[in-house]
C-alpha cells in the first residue's frame, strides 16, 4: 500500500508514539484522523499535521466506548471519504503487584479497578476499534491495513500482570484479524515496541532511567519515530500479515 493520499486513523495520538506515527505519515502525504481524550495535546498534534500540507483533523474519543468509537469512524469515512489504516496505539499503564508483602505480611494488592481500566482501554479499545474499522473497511471495499501496539511485556512484566495480560491479548488478536480478514483485503499486524523515550520514561530520575537501559543490548531507549518506521514497513509491504515485529533494542523479558 502507497502511503499518500491514504487515510490513516490513530488512537493515542496525541503524544509519544502515537504523535510520531501522526507526523511521520503526514510527512509522507497521508491525511490523518488523530484520536485521544487529551483535548489540549491532540490539538497541537493535529495542527503539527497541517502544517505539513495534509488534511488532519482530531476527534476526542474514549477507545473503551462502543458509541464513542461507532461515532468517530463514522465521521472519519464521512468528512475524509476513506478509510485505509487504523493503528490502535491508544494506552494506559496501572502497574502494581498482584500481591504485595512486607516482612511477611500483605500489605497491598492489585485493586480491580487497575485490573480493569487497563483491559478496557488496552484490550477492549483495541478490539472496538479494529471492529468498528474492519467493518468500514469492508463496506467500502478497498482493503486495508490494521496495526496494533503490542509490548515487549507481553511476555510479563513483573508488576504488570493487567499490562501484560492485555498486550498478549492484542498480539493474539493480530492473529486471529489477519486469518479472518484477508478474504477482504484487510491486512493485520503488530509491534511490540520495548522501552521507548515517551514522557512517562522521559519523567523518570536518572538513576532509575538507568537501571531500565542497563539490560538492553543497545544500552539505549528507543524512539517514538523508530516504532513509526516499522509501522510505515506494515503499511508498504503487502505480504505482511498476521505477525508481530519485536523492536526492543534486543532486550528480553
Amino acid at each position: 500500500m502507497k502511503i499518500k493520499d491514504k487515510t490513516i486513523v490513530i488512537t493515542g495520538a496525541a503524544r509519544g508514539i502515537g504523535r510520531a506515527l501522526a507526523v511521520r505519515f503526514a510527512g509522507q502525504g497521508a491525511h490523518i484522523a488523530l484520536l485521544d481524550m487529551n483535548a489540549a495535546d491532540l490539538a497541537a498534534a493535529t495542527q503539527q499535521c497541517i502544517d505539513l500540507g495534509v488534511r488532519a483533523k482530531a476527534y476526542t474519543v474514549d477507545v473503551a466506548r462502543e458509541a464513542d468509537v461507532a461515532a468517530a469512524l463514522d465521521a472519519v469515512v464521512r468528512e475524509f471519504g476513506s478509510l485505509d489504516v487504523i493503528i490502535n496505539n491508544a494506552g494506559i499503564v496501572k502497574d502494581a503487584l498482584l500481591i504485595k508483602v512486607k516482612d511477611g505480611d500483605v500489605v497491598g494488592k492489585m485493586s480491580l479497578e487497575q485490573w480493569r481500566a487497563v483491559i478496557d482501554v488496552n484490550l477492549t479499545g483495541v478490539f472496538l476499534c479494529a471492529r468498528e474499522a474492519a467493518e468500514r473497511m469492508i463496506k467500502l471495499a478497498k482493503g486495508g491495513v490494521i496495526i496494533n501496539i503490542s509490548s515487549i511485556s507481553r511476555h510479563g512484566n513483573a508488576g504488570q500482570s493487567n499490562y501484560a495480560a492485555a498486550k498478549s491479548g492484542v498480539a493474539s488478536m493480530t492473529v486471529v484479524w489477519a486469518k479472518e480478514l484477508a478474504r477482504y483485503g484487510i491486512r493485520v499486524g503488530s509491534i511490540a515496541p520495548g522501552f521507548t523515550h515517551t514522557d512517562i520514561l522521559a519523567a523518570m530520575k536518572p538513576e532509575v532511567l538507568e537501571k531500565v537501559i542497563a539490560p538492553v543490548p543497545l544500552k539505549r531507549l528507543g524512539q517514538p519515530d523508530e516504532i513509526a518506521h516499522a509501522a510505515q514497513f506494515i503499511i508498504e509491504n503487502d505480504f505482511f500479515t498476521g505477525r508481530c515485529v519485536d523492536l526492543d533494542g534486543g532486550l528480553r523479558l
